[in-house]
């Protein structure tokens, strides 16, 4: 019996790392800023057939309206009620969504506001996206929260505010740029955040992504997490757990570690991103030959409790954990090799971010437009993501995860999945080769001359579409082919002024 119980327990705890996507599935994407109804479409119409697991989408709850600056990405990020209903869309819309995408495979990750609601500066009225009242100064929102529920009593500095990184208890205690800090500890205040959490699940949602978990007590958000729902059997097996990854910046150094969070999830990896970027922008004499033992090896946390990604909302706009050595589709050379690096390596689990273009300031090192939000009708309503003939996006839509080179990426990664690291080679400076056991392999050269060499691939002899210039339709080839030879070798041409300099093959591109 007490063996059962251990298994049990052992089973439920591995459970909330599992990020519950599809067999053969193996990353999301975050739509960042799109409306509900246009994720349903683009579930159906692309992520679905081309082998995405899911979607990070924005916060659906009710958030406050901010006009200055006009209506600022950021707003989303000051909840007001639980209430679903934002710029995305309604409850109706939401629900139609997460339906329609469960329906071809893609699941829904939410991303989940629960340490805080709006400013303290964040007045009081009805201009909030469901137009529901509040009064911020008097601590009063519809959930109901009142000012028994905030931490304003706990934080010890004069301005209420975090004074002092270097002091966890400020940290988790006080307030986030003037952000009203939940008192976690009340037993009501769980119960309304479970009772939130549990309604998106019990909707369809497959998991969350929780924001700015470093500013919450691990022990409440274990709490929180004890009392989730499992998934809705109508998409999920029974007993499956809600995915749960947490927003821990730890960059090393700071007084609360990622590793204080791995009881409840996975956790964000955000030295991930800035380490590579480093890397492909070759600062400080960095080199790709030095990523031969990536991943533990550079110091990061344990492969099944990492969350990864390039780049994210927050970095690509140069905070959060944002260095310049962040890549971005602004750099879109170097950043189609940083995601097909992290595509095809086999450390931790992978987000694809998709973005919008903005209109860049950039004055004494910082970009004074970082608040821009999404592209958006004169009242202020998000414009519909237009799909171009050759299948970008339109209206200032970046789409990365429609670039073809990061789509089959994507796919590559679904192709290797479970295959081991092997026949890593490298010229001892920017060209590297790996490969994925026996399914696939990839070759970049970020160096200042031409790749030409001849390298054991580990794949089956025949001919293959190179799926960074290309892709296999039907039995045609529409980029490089590459012939792996008997003794599973394959010949390497790559020009160092390539505008992607990298190959990929693998047996599904096998013509």
């Amino acid at each position: 019996m007490k063996l059962l119980l251990l298994l049990v327990t052992i089973g439920l705890c591995s459970a909330q790392y599992n990020p519950n996507t599809q067999s053969g599935r193996t990353s999301i994407v975050h739509l960042f800023e799109w409306k509900w109804v246009d994720i349903a479409a683009e579930c159906e119409r692309y992520l679905g057939p081309n082998g995405f697991g899911g979607v990070q989408i924005s916060p659906p709850n009710e958030n406050i309206v901010v006009t200055n600056p006009y209506r600022p990405w950021w707003e989303r990020y000051q909840p007001i009620s639980y209430k679903l209903c934002t710029r995305s869309g309604n409850e109706q819309q939401f629900r139609d969504m997460v339906t329609r995408c469960n329906n071809v495979g893609v699941y829904i990750y939410v991303d989940a506001i629960i340490n805080h609601m709006c400013g303290s500066g964040g007045g009081a009225g009805t201009h909030s996206t469901c137009g529901s009242y509040f009064n911020a100064g008097s601590r009063d929102f519809p959930v109901p929260y009142s000012g028994l529920d905030f931490n304003d009593g706990k934080c010890r500095t004069g301005s209420g505010e975090i004074e002092n990184y270097g002091d966890a208890n400020q940290v988790r205690n006080c307030r986030l740029v003037g952000l009203l800090d939940l008192a976690m500890e009340k037993d009501y205040v769980r119960g309304k955040i479970a009772e939130y959490m549990n309604n998106l699940i019990n909707i369809g949602v497959a998991g969350f992504r929780l924001d700015a978990a470093k500013h919450m007590w691990p022990g409440d958000l274990k709490a929180i997490s004890d009392r989730l729902n499992n998934l809705n059997t109508k998409w999920f097996p029974a007993g499956a757990r809600p995915f749960i990854f947490q927003e821990v910046i730890d960059l090393g150094g700071e007084a609360i570690s990622a590793n204080e969070y791995f009881g409840v999830g996975r956790v964000t990896e955000f030295k991930y991103g800035a380490k590579l970027g480093g890397v492909i922008r070759k600062w400080n004499g960095e080199k790709m030959a030095y990523l031969r033992n990536w991943g533990e090896g550079w110091g990061f946390m344990p492969n099944d409790r990492a969350l990864v990604f390039v780049d994210n909302h927050d970095n690509q706009r140069g905070h959060g954990a944002g260095g310049a050595s962040i890549l971005t589709f602004w750099d879109a050379r170097l950043y189609k090799m940083g995601v097909g690096f992290m595509l095809a390596h086999p450390y931790g689990f992978t987000r694809v971010m998709s973005s919008y273009r903005w209109s860049r300031n950039i004055s004494n090192g910082k970009d004074q437009n970082d608040w821009i939000g999404p592209p958006t009708n004169s009242d202020g309503s998000i414009k519909s993501v237009p799909i171009n003939a050759d299948a970008t996006c339109g209206d200032n839509w970046v789409c990365e995860h429609r670039w073809r080179q990061i789509k089959n990426m994507v796919i590559f990664r679904n192709v290797v999945n479970g295959q081991p690291f092997s026949n890593w080679w490298d010229n001892g400076s920017n060209q590297v080769a790996f490969g994925r056991g026996n399914k696939g392999f990839i070759v970049f050269n970020n160096d200042d001359r031409n790749v030409d060499v001849t390298l054991n691939t580990g794949l089956p002899p025949g001919t293959y579409c190179d799926v960074i210039s290309g892709q296999k339709e039907d039995t045609i080839c529409s980029g490089k082919e590459i012939t792996v030879n008997n003794d599973r070798t394959a010949h390497f041409q790559i020009s160092n002024t390539a505008e992607d300099p990298f190959v990929a093959i693998h047996v599904n591109a096998k013509l």
